[in-house]
């Protein structure tokens, strides 16, 4: 009896890897064929009869005077003939940006203006601004983005806009990156376009849980009926992902991926500059629904286990086992981050795939402390 006893234990000990590293990739393969296929075959429908609605641009800056040089343009020459405005309001900027913003206004007449003259105290971040923004226009639809983003074309406003329909209350739209040479320019637009795969598949799949306030909208109805940001008017982030993981839902919700449709903002080019950025944004994941924390936590350690199950059942196991169920995994994990780059024309990036998935291991080791720091109190 003993005997069998600890023949059992070591028939389970030698199994439990390779058990292990298959649950781990069956899993993730499904992520990937349920989840993120969504966008990688994703098509636009073609609507019968478009309509172009009008429309509230809505920008909030704070010593943003360089980027309104540069980018506030883009956003005053777009192609709409319907009925439109551009809102700036700007939060008590101690730079050039009054005067700038005035020499613009002399040209353009359907910029406004909001000089805020004094913060909200308690209420960190650019939650003010942007409701007292959201307050004061005119339109019931209304389209943000930042001052450091231009619109990737002229018709980023046309584009937009046409997912709207009786039902729709949220459109998401992708906020890229320019693009340049160098390692930390392609890890910041890889890590942008990984963060769109997901919320733009999870939209699909009618389980919508953020967007970017680079590029998006909504109905000014729907930020009033919801009561704005009052519920979350104590974190200093989440005016964007935390107000659409509020209000979203599968009926409710569409996308814009048309490159038309991109905004664009220039990358970080210090590391250390853009790992405080994203230190800051992993510290809202923590007050997301349940069900959505819970499916991106899942994914997050299973991108973090693979690895280390893989070497491991290599190892201690049986090799050509553990390779061949890693390689029936990056197959289709490769098939899917291909299409969704192309959708969402940053398939330069896909020759650096596979060390892409190990930065994935490395960049969750990394930021999982961020999970359960304060946040701060700056917005940016």
């Amino acid at each position: 009896m003993h005997r069998v006893i600890i023949f059992v234990w070591m028939f389970s000990y030698i199994y439990i890897l390779p058990c292990a590293l298959i649950v781990v990739a069956i899993i993730q393969l499904w992520y990937y064929i349920y989840f993120f296929a969504r966008l990688a075959n994703y098509n636009s429908k073609q609507k019968e009869a478009s309509q172009e609605y009008p429309v509230s641009v809505i920008i909030c800056e704070k010593n943003e005077a360089e980027n309104l040089v540069k980018n506030l343009p883009g956003v005053l020459v777009q192609d709409y003939k319907t009925t439109h405005e551009i809102m700036v309001v700007n939060d008590n900027s101690t730079d050039e940006s009054k005067y700038i913003l005035e020499e613009f206004q002399r040209t353009f007449k359907e910029l406004t203006v909001i000089a805020l003259k004094q913060e909200a105290k308690g209420i960190p971040g650019k939650k003010f601004p942007l409701s007292v923004g959201i307050k004061s226009a005119k339109y019931e639809i209304v389209l943000l983005t930042d001052a450091d983003c231009i619109p990737a074309s002229e018709n980023w406003i046309k584009k937009m806009q046409d997912s709207y329909d009786a039902n729709i209350e949220v459109v998401l739209g992708y906020g890229a990156y320019k693009k340049y040479p160098g390692l930390l320019n392609k890890l910041i637009r890889f890590e942008t376009f990984h963060t769109a795969l997901q919320y733009f598949s999870y939209a699909l799949a009618g389980k919508p849980y953020m967007g970017v306030g680079r590029n998006l909208s909504y109905r000014k109805d729907t930020f009033f009926r919801n009561k704005g940001f009052s519920t979350i008017n104590h974190i200093p982030s989440g005016d964007d992902d935390l107000f659409i993981n509020m209000v979203a839902n599968k009926n409710n919700t569409a996308i814009v991926i048309d490159k038309e449709a991109h905004t664009l903002s220039e990358p970080h080019t210090s590391w250390h500059n853009w790992m405080q950025q994203k230190n800051r944004h992993y510290t809202t994941a923590k007050y997301y629904k349940p069900q959505h924390k819970f499916l991106l936590g899942l994914y997050s350690t299973l991108q973090t286990l693979i690895y280390p199950l893989t070497i491991a059942t290599a190892i201690f196991f049986n090799w050509y086992i553990a390779v061949g169920i890693f390689a029936v995994r990056l197959i289709v994990q490769s098939v899917v981050w291909y299409k969704g780059m192309k959708k969402l024309n940053e398939a330069d990036l896909f020759p650096l795939f596979l060390f892409f998935d190990v930065w994935i291991f490395a960049y969750n080791l990394f930021f999982f402390p961020s999970l359960f720091r304060k946040p701060s109190r700056k917005w940016d």
